[in-house]
């Protein structure tokens, strides 16, 4: 299950967590937020699943090379 956990303080300072998003996948999540937010990433640390291939996100890309 894919997430993105939120977290707005007071002061406006935004923090943004993904879950279950593996690979670069996260990173179009994090201009979206941006855009939403108006708001631009001053800082960003990638979690492990950043660095997991995503299994959909292959097999698509051997269905593409078959066809």
């Amino acid at each position: 299950m894919q997430q993105i956990k939120i977290k707005i303080s007071s002061d406006g300072h935004i923090e943004a967590e993904t879950f279950g998003i593996k690979g670069k996948k996260c990173l179009k999540y994090l201009e979206q937020i941006e855009k939403m937010a108006n708001a631009v990433c001053d800082d960003s640390e990638f979690t492990d699943e950043y660095y997991e291939v995503d299994n959909q996100l292959e097999e698509e890309n051997i269905e593409e090379v078959k066809a």
